[in-house]
């Protein structure tokens, strides 16, 4: 049994650092391909090391592999060793994959893969990038630079990755400006910043988003119940109900679950009662067991004040 999970392990591992190669691949193919050859400064260190490449002719692989390494190393004591690792890896990977590309793209395409359509260019860029780190994130790696704080922030809180990079990389897209002086420029970068945030939110958020099922079935419920349980392996609640209608007192049952779960449902409950009423209703978020965790820090002032009443309710 135990090498069995250590084999498990291993494969889920290896997965994982696959899915960061092809992630770095595909963010620097599109950002080198759709981005880059219409001077458009994105967010995060690959955005400072487009700056730093106009600024100094520094190659963006060089720069943004520094800034990460240095960013890093503030970081390693929140985010912990195996992120770092897996940060020190994607970055890397990312480097590699930038300077292979940045010279390539400028001898074979300088004016991008898609000349003279600039704005479907962004769109494809900002689409592609953020599939890419929705990739890498989803596998536990990190690309670096605005990953790292929002690694950060999301071990601390509840805000999401896509929004945390959103803020931390409007500013880097709006001091484009005092280089390029050209608003066009950061209307694009902006574009390029909301579809990715975007992108990377659906892609981490799709396989945790939950549903709520409410079904009443009067003579199978009970069924429904432990099928639910054993088949589906989720908890359920049962209340007591009354149809206004016929006057008659039902039990309905309420679960919640997994959307990718959703089909698994409506198969055990029409396999038990074809004609059971069912509702299923999106939900905002689910935390406990089974769920997210919430991630909360207790002030020490509010841990004080339940200490006190709940002392001053004992005696």
């Amino acid at each position: 049994m135990p090498h069995r999970f250590s084999g498990k392990k291993l494969w889920m591992s290896s997965r994982d650092y696959l899915f960061i190669i092809f992630g770095t691949f595909l963010y620097s193919l599109a950002f080198t391909g759709f981005i880059l050859p219409l001077k458009v400064v994105i967010g995060g260190v690959t955005g400072v090391g487009t700056l730093i490449f106009f600024l100094t002719g520094i190659p963006v692989a060089i720069s943004q592999y520094v800034i990460n390494l240095v960013l890093l190393a503030f970081a390693y004591r929140i985010v912990g060793k195996q992120f770092c690792w897996r940060t020190i890896f994607g970055t890397s990977c990312m480097a590699v994959w930038l300077g292979i590309f940045q010279p390539l793209m400028a001898k074979y395409f300088p004016e991008g893969l898609l000349p003279g359509q600039d704005f479907i260019s962004i769109l494809i860029g900002g689409f592609l990038t953020g599939t890419a780190l929705g990739q890498v994130f989803i596998h536990n790696g990190s690309t670096g630079g605005t990953d790292i704080v929002a690694a950060m922030v999301s071990k601390k809180t509840n805000i999401s990755v896509g929004r945390t990079m959103l803020y931390v990389d409007f500013c880097i897209i709006a001091s484009s400006y005092f280089l390029f002086h050209n608003i066009v420029t950061i209307v694009y970068g902006l574009i390029i910043l909301f579809t990715l945030s975007f992108t990377v939110d659906q892609l981490i958020n799709s396989t945790r988003q939950s549903v709520q099922f409410t079904i009443i079935s009067p003579k199978h419920w009970i069924e429904i119940a432990d099928a639910i349980n054993s088949q589906a392996h989720r908890g359920c609640t049962v209340y007591d109900g009354m149809g206004w209608y016929s006057k008659h007192e039902v039990k309905i049952i309420m679960v919640v679950c997994r959307r990718m779960e959703s089909v698994t449902m409506f198969r055990i409950i029409k396999s038990i009662d074809p004609a059971a009423f069912i509702t299923q209703a999106n939900v905002t978020g689910a935390y406990g067991l089974g769920f997210d965790e919430i991630k909360l820090k207790t002030k020490p002032s509010e841990k004080a004040g339940e200490t006190d009443a709940a002392n001053s309710h004992k005696a």
